[in-house]
């Protein structure tokens, strides 16, 4: 049979039966064998650019749609990749799994997300689950999983991390400078005349709340200025717990001109309780907040903050786990952080 009559063949088999369209037509249509067909829908085949061509000009002709799962185990690989956040429905965390999904899909890949909810247990049930459907790779985006437990599943498949300094074989982590931000947003508060600075701490579980203290801590030394216990108050990375730590803040009658809380959603709990209390926001006390979530810029007023490039952050780990299935070696980096003022923050008026 020469080609145009395999041509024909492959019109006419696309439409027998239940009018599934298979490899063995395309194969038919394009006139190549269908292990060339699969070769080069996988990405592995050495052919013509002629032979290619007519490939695609089949799938597209005939509506072909390859089967991810089918043509990942002929690879040995599924094409999928497992996505641990903490909380799906995070305004943080769903930047970066959108920049993860993006980025992945791009490349063929599918990503199945599941949530840790910042829990050790629950993290470790996620990876089993996640390697029990045969994901060709891990990302985790923070989490309290130990490091020593992080390596070890990098020996098995490749994992990528977010939030730590950590380096081991099969693994990539990405960490932001945390304390670098903070220093960043506590120094634009003394820039503008501000002496008793208010911090709203995040989770002290969180290696970046640690950071965004230290952070705090460091401008005020630098500006020679006393640490006042009184004026830190926990928070849980919550909106609500920023408007308790406000309300604590008021209640105990210590002064201060300015509020850096350790997180957006913290400070959008404090602008509310700040507007409950009858004092205004940035004439009463100025507020800042840290990475600049997509909602910071639609308060009112917007929100000062620290850029946290969230969205690439998902973007980058996403293309690290590609470099990794691929045998390269992961070398991005996450941009520096950088301050944004906007309206909340302002000038001390001395009275």
């Amino acid at each position: 049979m020469n080609k145009s009559s395999d041509v024909k063949a492959g019109r006419r088999a696309a439409f027998h039966d239940d009018g599934k369209v298979t490899l063995e037509m395309v194969a038919a249509a394009a006139g190549v064998s269908p292990s060339t067909v699969s070769r080069i829908l996988n990405g592995t085949a050495k052919v013509s650019a002629d032979k290619r061509t007519a490939v695609d000009e089949a799938v597209a002709r005939l509506g072909f749609v390859p089967n991810p799962v089918a043509r990942g185990l002929a690879g040995g690989r599924t094409l999928s990749v497992g996505v641990i956040t903490q909380t799906i429905d995070s305004p943080f965390f769903g930047s970066a799994l959108r920049g993860v999904e993006d980025e992945l899909s791009r490349a063929g890949y599918s990503p199945l997300f599941v949530s840790g909810h910042w829990n050790v247990a629950q993290e470790a049930r996620c990876i089993d689950m996640l390697r029990s459907r045969r994901v060709d790779g891990i990302i985790v985006l923070n989490g309290r999983l130990p490091d020593a437990t992080l390596t070890a599943h990098a020996q098995q498949l490749p994992v990528v991390v977010t939030g730590r300094a950590l380096k081991a074989s099969g693994l990539y982590a990405l960490n932001f400078d945390d304390f670098e931000g903070a220093r960043l947003a506590t120094q634009h508060l003394l820039s503008l005349g501000h002496r008793r600075i208010a911090f709203i701490a995040g989770d002290p579980r969180h290696p970046d709340a640690k950071e965004r203290q230290r952070g705090y801590r460091a401008a005020l030394q630098a500006a020679g200025l006393p640490l006042e216990q009184d004026l830190v108050v926990p928070g849980q990375y919550t909106e609500d717990s920023g408007r308790m730590a406000v309300e604590r803040l008021l209640d105990s009658r210590e002064s201060f001109t300015a509020i850096f809380a350790a997180n957006d959603q913290m400070a959008f709990g404090a602008a509310l309780a700040l507007h409950r209390r009858h004092l205004r926001v940035p004439d009463d006390v100025s507020l800042v907040g840290f990475d600049d979530i997509a909602g910071a810029l639609y308060t009112v007023p917007p929100l000062s903050t620290v850029h946290h490039p969230v969205y690439e952050l998902g973007q980058i780990a996403a293309t690290a786990m590609l470099q990794l299935l691929t045998g390269e070696v992961p070398t991005a980096r996450l941009p520096a952080p950088r301050f944004i003022a906007r309206d909340s923050s302002r000038v001390l008026r001395t009275r």
